[in-house]
């Protein structure tokens, strides 16, 4: 299609890399159409996306915004003035970018953004990664010309005539990993002849799966197995420390993983928590995976999209309380039962939405037409 201008995006959310990664992806799929779109991204100062969206290739702007903390803070003192100030500088963005669209995916940068998309009449579209949506996403999708979500049944938060069933973008190089794996043994410097199990949790981290893997570490050794770790990076000092004392010849501990398309070759099985982004990519990759929510999420959602995949089979959990004990021991049986891993890597391939940040940037051209 000929235009005379080049379109004009804002990209608004972050906080977590669950609502940083589906942006990236959208955002590059837009560019791989149409190479001339201009393209800013919106975020809240000091969080993860002012580094991660550069990185990417990007432009960002930061808002002095944060979240309502749960007890009598600074912070919370000063939440309404951030919210209004914040309100005031996205108006000045939108009037001065002049975008075709805004688009929201969640978190504390995108209430200001979409506030502001809608009291000057720009469409806006908005992405819902979980189950169970989030408050930004809630309060600003009444208005929103579509909503792009992940899971079933959410017309209880977004009126039904904007919804539309497209999954979660997920970045570009772990839609195919099946050639990959010998690449990610000998990237990792593993043994081929060995079963890796590959632990995460999050960007951040995630306390419980890092102790409980700790604890039973001589288990994992005694067995054969092999470990990449991502520990994320409020624990990698600590764990990096307390985990000297094991043979550490086949434990690969690290702060964070940037080849996750080679992790995920490399492993048979995987521990997760069960935020939205990384079940989105557990379906695509394919593999056996072994989910502990975290409880410490608004209205328990991540037990809620566990569940989802337990339900058909696709995944087994073990809740946060259950970990300590019963976390290592779930994984070494699962590494005994072949039959039992092909089965559970059968049924979450069928939930699996690779073309998800295709399908959002075509609602998004329909939206603007």
């Amino acid at each position: 299609m000929s235009n005379t201008k080049p379109y004009r995006f804002i990209i608004s959310g972050g906080g977590t890399g669950g609502h940083i990664y589906p942006a990236l992806a959208v955002a590059n799929e837009i560019r791989a159409r149409y190479e001339d779109a201009r393209i800013i991204f919106v975020g809240a100062k000091g969080k993860m996306e002012m580094t991660k969206v550069p990185e990417a290739g990007f432009k960002i702007v930061g808002l002095w915004i944060s979240g309502l903390q749960r007890r009598i803070t600074l912070d919370n003192v000063l939440f309404p003035i951030k919210v209004i100030y914040s309100f005031l500088v996205a108006k000045r963005i939108v009037k001065t970018y002049k975008p075709d669209a805004v688009l929201g995916f969640g978190g504390y940068a995108s209430g200001p953004m979409m506030f502001a998309a809608n009291s000057l009449n720009i469409p806006s579209l908005i992405q819902e990664q979980n189950s169970y949506a989030g408050l930004t996403n809630k309060k600003f999708g009444r208005k929103a010309k579509r909503i792009c979500v992940a899971y079933e049944g959410m017309d209880k938060y977004f009126p039904a005539s904007s919804i539309s069933m497209t999954g979660n973008p997920v970045r570009k190089d772990i839609l195919d990993i099946s050639a990959k794996r010998s690449e990610g043994l000998e990237h990792f410097k593993l043994d081929p002849k060995k079963k890796t199990i590959l632990v995460l949790g999050g960007s951040l981290g995630a306390r419980t799966i890092n102790n409980s893997v700790l604890g039973e570490l001589d288990k994992v050794v005694k067995n054969g197995y092999q470990v990449i770790w991502q520990t994320g990076r409020f624990y990698y000092e600590d764990i990096k420390t307390r985990a000297k004392v094991y043979d550490l010849t086949n434990i690969r501990i690290v702060q964070f993983i940037k080849e996750m398309d080679l992790a995920y070759a490399a492993a048979d099985v995987v521990i997760s928590r069960a935020g939205a982004l990384s079940i989105s990519e557990l379906c695509i990759v394919g593999k056996p995976v072994v989910l502990v929510p975290s409880p410490n999420v608004a209205e328990d959602h991540q037990t809620k999209n566990a569940a989802a995949l337990t339900a058909i089979d696709a995944a087994i959990m073990v809740t946060d309380n259950r970990a300590k004990d019963n976390l290592v021991a779930e994984v070494i049986e699962l590494l005994k039962d072949e039959d039992r891993q092909k089965v559970l890597s059968k049924n979450i391939k069928t939930l699996a939405k690779p073309n998800a940040a295709v399908e959002i940037v075509n609602q998004l051209m329909e939206m603007i037409k």
